[in-house]
This record gives structure tokens, C-alpha cells and sequence, in this order.
């Protein structure tokens, strides 16, 4: 089942096997929220000094494949390395300027994820988002 606990292992999981080298400087957590048409994640600092990975709620749904949750949470994990909505050194003025955040994510492994993922953006999700939200 997807759930938050879901969403906190592949996280875990993701950043044992392929960000190793990125200091785990706070607490860091994902959950499920939002149903957005044209947003798949964020990352958040909270008040508290933690940061939050918020993950599109409809992702929950098994329609979605499970490797469009794994780049969204990859693609703000780097954020987190770059030092957006963490307590890590910035490393640049803008989180996404130069496509920083996907040189990295290729870099890490994620080229092939990265097509997919351009694929169903274009071929799939906007008749998925309508499905769902109509149907809740």
C-alpha cells in the first residue's frame, strides 16, 4: 500500500543506494500531499529545522508507476544536496538554472528514469490527472 512509511523507505532507500555521498545534516521525511496538475514534489524546510519531501497525493494511486515517485523523490533529494530547504551549504543561486538538477540526477544513474518520466509527462499524465480527480 503507498502510504507515508510507503514513501519515507523508498526515500530512505534511494539515498543509501544512490546519493551515499550527501550528509544527512537533519531529520528528513516524505509524505503524500496536494493534488496538483503540474507539480510531482517539493521540498520544504520547516519551522522546526526538519525538511519535508511533499509528493503529489495522487501518486498514491498504483496507476501511477512507481518510478515517476522515485524521480520526484530523487529530484528533490537533490535539491537537499544542493542546498535548497536544507541546512547543507548552497551551492548555487537558483535550484534549477543551467539544468542543474537533471545533470546531477544522470550523473547519479537517473538517465534512463529521466526519459520515462519526460514520456509520461507528455503522453500520459494529463489524462491520468483527469481520471483521478474526477473519480475521487
Amino acid at each position: 500500500m503507498r502510504d507515508d512509511q510507503w514513501l519515507n523507505e523508498r526515500l530512505e532507500n534511494i539515498w543509501r543506494l544512490l546519493f551515499p555521498d550527501v550528509e544527512k545534516a537533519n531529520n528528513v521525511s516524505a509524505r503524500f500531499k496536494g493534488k496538483w496538475k503540474n507539480k510531482f514534489g517539493h521540498i520544504k524546510l520547516l519551522r522546526n529545522k526538519n525538511s519535508e519531501i511533499a509528493v503529489n497525493s495522487l501518486f498514491k494511486n498504483t496507476v501511477i508507476p512507481e518510478y515517476i515517485i522515485d524521480i520526484t523523490l530523487a529530484h528533490e533529494l537533490v535539491h537537499y544536496s544542493h542546498g535548497f530547504n536544507s541546512p547543507l551549504k548552497k551551492l548555487f543561486k537558483h535550484p534549477h538554472k543551467g539544468n542543474i538538477v537533471e545533470k546531477e540526477l544522470k550523473k547519479r544513474g537517473f538517465e534512463n528514469m529521466i526519459k520515462l518520466e519526460k514520456d509520461f509527462v507528455k503522453n500520459k499524465w494529463f489524462q491520468i490527472y483527469k481520471l483521478l480527480i474526477y473519480n475521487l
